[in-house]
Order: structure tokens, then sequence, then C-alpha cells
């Protein structure tokens, strides 16, 4: 059994959305040859976590799970900063140092956006010679607010200061790597463009996949004061997730075409709620809505509700597995992916997708028979787009009826399957390792 030693410091009980992968991989892994042990962060270390114990129930209980902690936020708030990898980073890369030291390790996989964690690929392979995979959830060298003058989260200071260390680390991290899997089909070229001298064989695209057990117990255990109503003869459209600020076409589009509907067919679109739940990544004190103000200057606030605080895992898949329409939105950056999207297909709901046409979203959603696609980019004009999502969806009935066999087109899509993915480039990796010297 080849062993492997996964980098995910926010991993269950904490629901975030970068530790799914590994979540979803953890059943599989095993049959397909390989022993993983999990090196996190405690619950207690990460700043406004949303704890789920089912989350638990979802692996099995006898994988090795390594906790570390780190310096309170409180402790580091005070001096204008919270990142988990500055607060956590040293005892992560102490406690990896005695893992490697002591046990035979064949790789090393880092999944998470604390990308500060990547650094200590080059540490290991150099000093105990094992190969290590990246998992880009996110770019890493991110030019999208310098490109599109948005403002980036947390500020310009403090994204400057991120972005000025992964300029620094990124060429000898990727460089390094055995393998870079990546959730979006944009980010290899985006690398191969920085690093031309990287092999394009090492980076595969491998979005999160889907689990039926998953859906089975978010049904199983509804929330016990739930924020969408139910069958109350209403048609509830349901968001649940983070909104990026690049957002803001697609939920433009989305509220005019309503308000087309709403003046031209009063007594059907009048029936529409629209419900964004988890919108902010914020701890609740500090979470701020994104789609209402947008509803509230296209006129059409009085049908939009918003609960931007996150939620646990499990009650937004129940969410989005009661609603009516399920909503996916895309960004105006093309390389933009929904690690949920296939969750949302397994759901098997009528599904509404607004996304740039170049997306991976928009995609994904053009090949499946349970999704309604409308798409965006820099040629198109939105009062067209606009046009078209009003007649064909809001007035042609695009929220009503799923085909029969919208299920069978996830077979590629699940869990499993992507994991058999992962195995591939894991093996190709392990091959990298330098053999042990004979004794």
């Amino acid at each position: 059994m080849r062993r492997l030693l996964i980098i995910s410091p926010h991993f269950p009980p904490v629901n975030a959305p970068d530790a799914h992968r590994v979540r979803l991989a953890l059943p599989h892994l095993r049959a397909l040859g390989w022993e993983p042990t999990v090196l996190a962060v405690t619950s207690d270390t990460i700043e406004g976590a949303v704890i789920e114990p089912r989350l638990l129930d979802t692996y099995p209980d006898d994988i090795r799970v390594v906790r570390v902690s780190g310096v309170p936020a409180r402790f580091t708030r005070p001096l204008g900063f919270g990142s988990l990898w500055w607060r956590a980073g040293r005892t992560l890369c102490r406690a990896g140092d005695r893992l490697l030291a002591s046990e035979d390790f064949d790789l090393v996989f880092f999944s998470t956006t604390q990308f500060g964690a990547f650094t200590l690929g080059p540490r290991w392979k150099a000093r105990f010679g094992v190969p290590y995979v990246l998992d880009y959830q996110d770019p890493w060298v991110n030019d999208h607010y310098r490109r599109t003058g948005e403002r980036p989260p947390g500020g310009v200071v403090r994204f400057w200061v991120s972005q000025f260390g992964a300029r620094r680390h990124e060429p000898t991290v990727v460089r390094q790597a055995a393998g870079i899997v990546t959730v979006s089909p944009a980010y290899p070229a985006d690398l191969v463009a920085r690093y031309p001298d990287l092999d394009p064989q090492r980076i595969r695209h491998i979005p999160f996949g889907a689990a039926d057990h998953d859906l089975a117990v978010a049904l199983r255990y509804p929330p016990a004061r739930s924020l969408i109503g139910c069958d109350d003869g209403l048609i509830h459209v349901v968001y649940a997730g983070r909104c990026v600020p690049g957002m803001t076409l697609a939920l433009t589009l989305l509220f005019r075409a309503f308000r087309d509907q709403l003046e031209r067919n009063p007594e059907t679109t009048r029936l529409f709620r629209f419900h964004f739940i988890g919108t902010d990544y914020a701890p609740p004190p500090l979470a701020r809505p994104t789609a209402l103000p947008i509803a509230q200057r296209e006129g059409v606030a009085d049908y939009v509700t918003e609960h931007p605080a996150r939620v646990p895992y499990f009650e937004a898949l129940h969410y989005t597995a009661r609603a009516d329409v399920i909503l996916v939105l895309g960004s105006d950056d093309p390389g933009y992916n929904a690690s949920k999207l296939h969750a949302c297909l397994l759901a098997g709901r009528p599904l509404l997708c607004i996304a740039h046409t170049a997306s991976p979203i928009y995609r994904t959603g053009r090949l499946h028979t349970v999704t309604t696609t409308f798409g965006f980019d820099d040629r198109t004009s939105p009062d067209q787009e606009i046009r078209r999502l009003a007649q064909d969806w809001f007035a042609g009935g695009g929220h009503r009826t799923v085909p029969a066999n919208a299920l069978d087109q996830l077979a590629a899509h699940t869990a499993e399957a992507m994991t058999h993915q992962l195995d591939r480039l894991f093996s190709m990796a392990a091959r990298t390792r330098p053999a042990s010297p004979a004794p």
C-alpha cells in the first residue's frame, strides 16, 4: 500500500469549501492502493469556523488525521492580520517534518487555498526526497482584480501583500511539483504561459465530484429553522454559496430579466422568490450581502432574500436539493469555476446557469439537459441576453421540468470517478521519487 500525506488545514468537522476534494476522495483512496494521513489544523484555531460534525461521518473513521494548533486570531487581529497560514504555518511545518522524518511516505498532496502551505513542498522534497502534488482550487498568482479594477477581498493592501508572496514563491513551488491538479480548465494554460518550461502533462484538470451519500444526509436532516419556504405555491430559486465580486453582471442580467417579465406577466412572474444563502465567507458579524443590493438597484428586492453568513454544508445542500430551481452563477472572469456544480446537478432539480461563455461553468451547463444556460462575454449585448432570459426561461417555463435521464449524464462526475483521475496523477507523481539506497 502506497502512503499519502495530505495537507488540508481546513478539514472536517470544519465546513470549508477547500476541504471537500479531500473529504470526497478519502472513501475511495484505499481501494486504489493509497493509505492516507491528513495533516490539518484544530477547529478552534480557524477564525469563524462553521463546525459540522456530520462531515466526520462521510469518510472512514479509521483514517488518521493529525491536527495541530496555531495562534488564536484574537491575538493577531489587533495587529492587522488573521491569515490561518501566518498563524498556524509554523506548527504545520513542524508536524510535517516529524511525520516525514519518522515514516515512509510516497507522496504529499497539498489540497488547500492556504497557498502558503505550498511552500512546504520544495522544503520536504529537498529534506526527505518525497515528491508533491498541488491542488489549484483558486489561482495563487491572481491578475483578475488588477485587470478589472474590482476591489479584492480583504482590501487592496492585504491583497497586494499576498500577491507579493505569491509571485515570489510560486515559480519554485510549481516547477518542483511532480503534479498539479486544477479545478478550472483555464488554470493549466495560465500556468504554462507563466512558466513555459513546465511540462503540461504534469497538470490535470479535475473538478470536484458529487456524492450520493451527501445528498441523502442533507435530505435526512432538514434545518431546524428553514431559510426558505416549502409547498407554499411559490417558485423558490436557490443560490447556495459564495457570491464573488465578479458576479455583478450575472446578477444584473437575472434581475433585469425578472423585472421585464414582472412588468409583462405579473400574475405568473410574481410567484418567483430568489434566495441567496451563505454568500460571504466572513463570520456572521462581518458578513455583508452581495445579491440584495443589486436586487434593490434593479427594483426587485421584494422578491429576494439574502443570508450572507455561512451555513453548514448539509444545510446548504438541503436547500439546493429542495429548491424548485437551483441557480448557478459565473463570474466575469472566464477562468472561474463553481466547485459545487456537479453536486447541484446531482440534486436532479431544474438548474438555471448564467455564466461567461468561455467559462467551464457555461461549457458544463451546456452538456447537461437538466440545465438551462445563458451566457455573456465581451461581445454580447446585455440587453439581448436579458430579452432571451426573460422570454425563453421566465416566460417559456424553463423552471418546470427535468428530463428523466438527467442523472444518467453524471456517471463520469461522481466523487469515485474523480478520485480515479486523482489516482492516475498520484501514481505518475510518485514514480518521480528517487529510489531508496540499498542497505
